[in-house]
């Protein structure tokens, strides 16, 4: 199985940005995790980070023919990016939307997700482990 992974805006401050909120881990630390885990399972990763919305869309599209799965991290780009959540529904690709933090618990403008209806699943608030979840998730469920 093949699985992209897509961090959105910021991520690439983990380990500095409110470690009290996103872990201590650095997102080259959590890419490892990803793909250490993934590849204990004998699935593939391809991992990305961008702070760009075109740029998330971009990923996705040339990513869609290599890849079974999407999991994403859209961050701030949850609360209001349709053309992300287009973009996923387009790629046809099944879908886990996660972040580190539990998004319910935060600020009232965290709690609404427009990528969430794109996706399969949230899995949300267990640090790093989302992401791991995610692909145990993607796992699970495939249907190839």
């Amino acid at each position: 199985m093949n699985i992209l992974v897509i961090h959105g805006p910021n991520l690439n401050f983990l380990g500095q940005r409110e470690p009290a909120v996103y872990g201590s881990l650095t997102l080259k630390q959590l890419d490892a995790r990803i793909k250490e885990h993934a590849a204990a399972k004998k699935t593939k990763v391809r991992v990305f980070q961008s702070n760009c919305e075109g740029r998330i869309i971009d990923l996705i599209a040339a990513n869609m023919a290599w890849a079974d799965w999407l999991i994403i991290n859209p961050a701030a780009y949850t609360h209001y990016s349709y053309a992300i959540r287009d973009a996923i529904k387009a790629s046809g690709l099944p879908a886990v939307e996660v972040h580190l933090s539990d998004t319910a618990a935060r600020e009232p403008f965290r709690r609404l997700s427009v990528t969430k209806t794109a996706c399969l699943k949230q899995i949300k608030g267990l640090g790093h482990n989302s992401y791991l979840k995610a692909v145990d998730f993607a796992l699970k469920n495939d249907k190839k």
